[in-house]
C-alpha cells in the first residue's frame, strides 16, 4: 500500500466537498435505519463522520494511511472505527449498509472488483444494502480530461500549485488510465499520481452484482433518482444481500 502525498490529501476535501452525493448516502442510511455502516474507501472521512451518531457503529476503511490519518484527526473522527485495508478486512461485519462513495468502485479494477463484491456480500447481514456510484461510460468523461481543459492554478497552504490531468491509456474494456499533475511553484516539485479507473456499463454492473450474490434494487442516473440515459453522468446503484440464498 502506498500513501498519497500529505499536500494532496490536504486538498482532497476541497476537490470532493460535501454535496448531493453525501446527502443521498445519509438519507439512505436513515431510510434503512442502519445501525452498522461501513464506508469502504472512505478517504479523508468527510462523509464517514457524518454517518456516525448515537446507536450506530460506523467503520471507515481505506488502503491509504495518509488519508486515514487525516480522517482520524477531523472533528467527529473519534466516533468512527478506522481500519487500513481494502474489502479483505471486512470479514463478517453483519453490516446493514456498505457505502462506496466518490466513485471508489471505479478505482477497484481487474480481479479485485469481483472479489470486493463477494467480500461485501459476506459482510452484509441478510437484507443488508450496498450503495455506490460509478461514472456512466456512455458520457465518456475521460475525453475531457486533457491538459487544456483541466489546467488550473490555485493557492494552497503549501504555496501556489499548477494542476492538470492527462489521459495516457484507454482500453477497449472501459479501463482508463490518467496522470494527475501537481507542480508546486515555490519548489518546482512536480508530483504525478497515476490513476486507473474502470468505466462499467449498467449491464456490466448488474451482471457483476448478480455473480457476487447481490440482488439489484435500483440504478438511477443521478442523485435525485433520475432515469438512466446516454447523457447521465452517473450510475447510482443500490443492491442488497438476499434474505435467502438462491436455491
Amino acid at each position: 500500500m502506498t500513501d498519497l502525498d500529505p499536500r494532496l490529501v490536504a486538498l482532497y476535501d476541497l476537490d470532493n466537498p460535501d454535496g448531493p452525493d453525501h446527502d443521498h448516502f445519509r438519507a439512505l442510511a436513515d431510510r434503512l435505519a442502519a445501525r452498522t455502516i461501513v464506508d469502504l474507501g472512505c478517504g479523508t472521512g468527510l462523509l464517514t463522520v457524518t454517518l456516525a451518531r448515537s446507536g450506530r457503529r460506523v467503520v471507515g476503511i481505506d488502503p491509504d494511511g495518509a488519508m486515514l490519518d487525516f480522517a482520524r484527526s477531523r472533528r467527529g473522527g473519534d466516533g468512527v472505527t478506522w481500519v487500513r485495508g481494502d474489502s479483505r478486512v471486512l470479514g463478517a461485519a453483519d453490516a446493514d449498509l456498505v457505502v462506496m462513495s466518490g466513485n471508489v468502485a471505479q478505482v477497484i479494477v481487474g480481479d479485485a472488483w469481483p472479489r470486493t463484491l463477494e467480500d461485501v456480500c459476506r459482510a452484509l447481514r441478510p437484507g443488508g444494502t450496498l450503495a455506490f456510484e460509478s461514472r456512466n461510460p456512455a458520457a465518456r468523461a475521460w475525453t475531457r480530461w486533457t491538459r487544456p481543459a483541466t489546467w488550473g492554478r490555485r493557492e494552497t497552504g503549501n504555496g501556489p500549485v499548477v494542476e492538470w490531468l492527462d489521459v495516457t491509456d484507454v482500453q477497449g474494456d472501459g479501463t482508463v488510465t490518467f496522470d494527475a499533475h501537481s507542480v508546486y511553484e515555490g519548489s518546482q516539485e512536480h508530483l504525478v499520481s497515476t490513476v486507473t479507473l474502470a468505466f462499467r456499463s449498467r449491464q456490466q454492473l448488474e451482471s457483476d452484482l448478480a455473480a457476487a450474490g447481490l440482488e439489484l434494487v435500483a440504478v438511477h442516473g443521478g442523485w435525485r433518482e433520475e432515469p438512466v440515459d446516454a447523457t447521465s453522468a452517473l450510475l447510482v446503484v443500490e443492491a442488497l444481500r438476499p434474505l435467502r440464498s438462491a436455491g
